[in-house]
């Protein structure tokens, strides 16, 4: 076998792995939005059905709309009846809890983290020791927080409200930004800034106008990741929250309990609901991602 003939096998394989892998990937993406579309009676059937012959827009009407969803079998009724009863357990609510949580906590996370990581970029602010307890401590399993937080919110009167997750979800994504961040900064040659400098800039100047443009997609992806990370979050969400403030997963694990079942069309129905605006906006900035995931906007 010659080397044009080995080329060509490994060419193929390579894009057989690719294909099989990438399937793997999106199947379950596939079942959710399947799932959301298919009748209760589709829900638990052997053999599964893939695509429904009589898909509807039932499960998003119950969950994401005013009126209650179409009765087609008693097993339906007394599944949703307790949700279908309450206009608590809409998410719109959840859905704007989520959005103002995640968002200013990702703003403030991404903001301090920015300016911490240009400190330890430029003026060695934090050692590279200290640097790693910093990201050592974010890899704590939040469930061994979750309990002393939750007595210590309770004494200052944070249980329950959206400063309350916005702060702790600023604390924990504060080193992935801190470190995420400094990567950037890192690839910025200083002679660009010092240049800024002799030609009459300040120090803010040489930071607002110079460096940050040019790690501008680094930012992006930054903020992108951490958004993932405070909009997906679910343990500490649950442990420091009751009524008031519910936030999307949450609010999807509510479809589902000892007495009712897991009511899998409407759980699909919001999580399709939950995962479409991370989508859309990564579609948006899409090429920042890629130039920031490279970790490389500027060489040297």
């Amino acid at each position: 076998m010659n080397r044009v003939m080995k080329a060509r096998l490994f060419k193929i394989f390579r894009y057989a792995m690719l294909l099989i892998w990438s399937v793997i990937v999106a199947f379950p993406i596939f079942w959710i939005v399947s799932t959301s579309f298919k009748p209760d009676w589709e829900w638990h059937a052997w053999p599964p059905v893939y695509w429904s012959q009589e898909a509807s827009w039932a499960n998003y009407r119950a969950v994401w709309g005013r009126e209650e969803s179409p009765r087609t079998s008693t097993e339906a009724e007394t599944k949703t009846a307790r949700y279908e009863s309450h206009s608590a357990n809409k998410p719109w609510q959840a859905l704007w809890n989520s959005l103002y949580i995640a968002i200013t906590a990702t703003a403030l996370s991404v903001a301090f983290g920015a300016i911490l990581a240009y400190g330890v970029s430029r003026y060695r602010i934090l050692s590279e020791i200290r640097m790693f307890q910093l990201l050592v401590l974010r890899m704590i399993p939040p469930i061994v927080v979750a309990a002393p937080l939750t007595l210590y919110y309770s004494a200052i009167h944070l249980m329950d409200t959206a400063l309350g997750l916005i702060i702790v979800y600023f604390i924990t994504t504060l080193p992935y930004s801190v470190w995420m961040t400094k990567s950037f900064v890192d690839e910025v040659p200083v002679e660009i800034e010092q240049a800024a400098e002799i030609l009459g800039a300040t120090k803010w100047q040489a930071i607002r106008e110079v460096i940050f443009p040019l790690i501008r997609s680094g930012i992006v992806a930054t903020f992108l990741f951490i958004l993932i990370l405070t909009w997906s979050e679910y343990l500490l969400s649950l442990m420091l929250s009751k009524v008031d403030v519910v936030t999307l997963p949450v609010q999807l694990a509510k479809y589902e309990g000892s007495d009712e079942g897991r009511v899998y069309g409407h759980q699909a129905a919001l999580a399709v609901g939950i995962t479409l605006p991370l989508m859309v906006i990564g579609i948006f900035i899409r090429k920042h991602l890629v130039r920031g995931f490279t970790f490389g906007m500027v060489k040297r």
